[in-house]
């Protein structure tokens, strides 16, 4: 019998290219629907020294027994993303699967990429598909990170 590795990533989820305001979010929107989605969330706002900009840190439980600990920048109207920190791709899959289906306003709005793949040389998103189950994207996540993870 044969178990599946837990790879560990960062993963960044983004607004269509070109169309970085495509989510219509700010900060505080994504605040409040984090606040409404998930149990006792912790979030805290800082000032990135990277980016120059005020960013959100959050750490949620996306799913049952499943913490994901995420930092966001959105800037109207043109720029948007959120990281998840040292995610599996399940963890990952569950909070892509509430931002797809309960954050953004049309499901074909995200892409992803990842920390492995970024470091083997992908700096190209790839689409988060509109649709699927959170095992789906969690699989889908999975291969990603298999692809990358040598």
């Amino acid at each position: 019998m044969t178990t599946e590795r837990d790879i560990r990533a960062n993963f960044a989820f983004y607004p269509p290219e070109g169309e970085g305001g495509a989510w219509h979010a700010t900060l505080e929107s994504l605040e409040r629907a984090l606040r409404e989605a998930f149990p006792d969330p912790t979030i805290g706002h800082r000032r990135s020294g990277v980016h120059e900009m005020t960013v959100l840190d959050f750490e949620i439980e996306p799913a049952p027994d499943l913490w994901v600990d995420g930092t966001a920048a959105i800037t109207e109207p043109d720029y948007a993303y959120i990281t998840l920190t040292d995610a599996t791709a399940d963890e990952a899959g569950a909070f892509a699967v509430w931002l797809r289906d309960s954050f953004v306003p049309t499901p074909n709005l995200v892409r992803f990429a990842s920390s492995l793949a970024m470091a083997n040389g992908e700096e190209t998103p790839s689409p988060l598909p509109a649709h699927g189950s959170r095992e789906d994207i969690t699989g889908l996540l999975r291969r990603h990170l298999e692809a990358f993870d040598h």
